[in-house]
């Protein structure tokens, strides 16, 4: 007896031991350690599915998206978490007549801080701003948490800006501290009708990012409009049909502008670089060409700060025009503008190079 009874204990034991697993299995069949994976359904639930889910979630967590999401809501992106879709498909769009401010926002904008928000990722998705069914829409993603990852996205039709990175609030709170060190990589902006990508901030916050490999096009505005671009390096992205400017930057202190593509802007320039003064930037190896309608327009347009010396190197840039315009120029506000141009090259234009150095080279 005592020996069958030894051998119903272990079979108990096993029993229970194996239900035990099948509970875990199952527990983890949606969330498992750390992450948290959101089935749309494409429907008015959505936006509160997502926001339980980021809300329930921990420092270090993922949020995945899967499915089509339908918001009527600002998702809000807690810091220090990751959010991605789970797979190329995931596409968040904003619902017909919410007329967000912004479809995806971080934190610390949404809570009117005057701080940034810790770190997040961000990326794997399509964010369908619905412009056409929101008139009075603001930005696809607001992005105010330093030293963040955003990666992968292809964001549409925002009734303003695709993408903003900004040291302003929702309600115009700027940043007393400083927001710095992240990347935008691999984000293809269009059909927004203000900016593709607009790093916007008055405050001297938003330094020392890397903007790279970036698809802009069919924007109202500036494909890339930079208030500061301080530290920042803007690589190889490519623009094209921009409203205004191709890129558009303003505040080049130690700032790199190279291996970018703009083909056909608007009112404003291919590439506008205004330089601040007492730093060295670079602007080389950049493709710009003009070969639409717009007439006088300058390529190529860099000035100079009006306080302090303004140092520049210029070189390997091509540049193509339709026939008229200017290819180079070169101007300051008032203060020293030393540039050091060679090795462009320069065609298709009325003029191929005005200001100074007036007697350089290309």
């Amino acid at each position: 007896m005592a020996t069958w009874a030894r051998v119903a204990a272990v079979v108990v034991l096993l029993l229970a031991g194996a239900g035990l697993a099948a509970v875990l299995l199952r527990a983890g069949a949606d969330d498992t350690a750390g992450q948290h994976t959101v089935a749309c359904r494409n429907d008015d639930g959505d936006a509160d599915r997502i926001q339980d889910a980021i809300d329930d979630s921990a420092d270090g967590d993922e949020i995945v998206l899967a499915g089509t999401c339908l918001v009527d809501e600002t998702i809000v992106l807690r810091g220090a978490r990751g959010y991605r879709g789970a797979s190329a498909a995931t596409v968040v769009r904003e619902a017909r007549g919410s007329n967000l401010p912004a479809v995806l926002a971080s934190d610390s904008w949404a809570a009117n801080s005057q701080d940034t928000g810790s770190p997040i990722s961000l990326r794997d998705l399509t964010i369908d701003a619905n412009a056409k069914e929101n008139p009075r829409a603001g930005d696809g993603v607001v992005i105010r948490s330093w030293r963040s990852q955003i990666a992968d996205l292809h964001i549409i039709d925002a009734k303003q800006n695709c993408l903003r990175l900004t040291s302003r609030s929702q309600n115009g709170t700027d940043l007393t501290s400083t927001q710095v060190a992240g990347t935008i990589r691999g984000v293809f902006a269009q059909r927004c009708g203000d900016n593709g990508v607009y790093v916007e901030d008055k405050v001297n916050s938003v330094t020392d990012w890397n903007l790279v490999e970036t698809v802009v096009g069919e924007t109202g505005g500036d494909g890339i409009a930079m208030e500061n671009a301080g530290g920042w390096t803007v690589r190889a992205n490519h623009v094209y049909d921009a409203g205004g400017s191709g890129i558009d930057v303003f505040r080049l202190f130690a700032t790199t502008i190279t291996a970018n593509y703009v083909e056909d802007f608007g009112t404003g320039s291919g590439l506008k670089a205004y330089l601040q003064g007492d730093a060295a930037s670079v602007i080389d190896g950049n493709k710009l060409f003009q070969a639409g309608d717009r007439q006088d327009g300058v390529l190529l347009d860099l000035i100079g700060s009006s306080q302090g010396r303004s140092v520049a190197t210029v070189t390997a840039n091509v540049l193509v025009g339709n026939g008229t315009g200017t290819g180079l120029s070169y101007r300051t506000e008032g203060a020293t503008l030393a540039v050091t141009s060679t090795g462009n090259s320069v065609s298709g234009v009325a003029t191929p190079l005005t200001g100074v150095p007036p007697d350089a080279g290309y």
